[in-house]
């Protein structure tokens, strides 16, 4: 005979299958993932919108800090949400819960190239080149189609090969 699980242990199930959805482990196959508060998809890059953000072990103050971030304009990715806290990640992987105030929209892009990116007049191997981007450095990015960016850094504006930045996915254009 089967018991009826208690009201206490249905309320741990039902927080266990929220807290799966909100730090996207229970996707379904084939679909888009959007973020529970936000609305957004998941994965998603966002920048820093402050010179220093702790990235802390949970969604919370009372959470210890693992990581702190202390550079405006820094590229995250977003992988999950839970209320006012998104779980980010660098381009090396580090991170933590950054509260939401911390972050905004906009793109960036941290050159990985070694030693340099070209930047480019035109989205193509052929084009003028514009300026060479040292790794390390982070640029705006102004939009992007299958294969290139168009970047903008110390007043310097080109197209850079997705393969020499982090800070956009291979399938996005915008």
């Amino acid at each position: 005979m089967r018991r009826r699980p208690s009201r206490a242990a249905r309320g741990l199930l039902i927080a266990g299958i929220a807290l799966a959805l909100a730090t996207g482990h229970a996707a379904p196959a084939g679909e888009p993932r959007l973020g529970p508060e936000t609305n957004l998809p998941l994965p998603r890059f966002v920048t820093l919108n402050s010179d220093k953000a702790n990235a802390r072990r949970g969604p919370g103050l009372s959470h210890r800090i693992d990581w702190v971030f202390l550079r405006r304009g820094l590229p995250l990715e977003v992988l999950a949400e839970h209320g006012h806290w998104r779980k980010v990640v660098d381009s090396d992987g580090a991170g933590g819960w950054v509260h939401h105030g911390l972050l905004r929209g906009g793109r960036a892009a941290v050159i990985t190239a070694r030693p340099e990116a070209p930047l480019r007049a035109e989205p193509r191997a052929g084009a003028a080149l514009v300026a060479r981007v040292q790794t390390g450095v982070v640029a705006q990015i102004r939009g992007c189609r299958a294969e290139w960016c168009e970047l903008s850094v110390e007043g310097a504006r080109g197209w850079a090969e997705k393969a020499d930045f982090w800070g956009a996915r291979a399938d996005e254009a915008f």
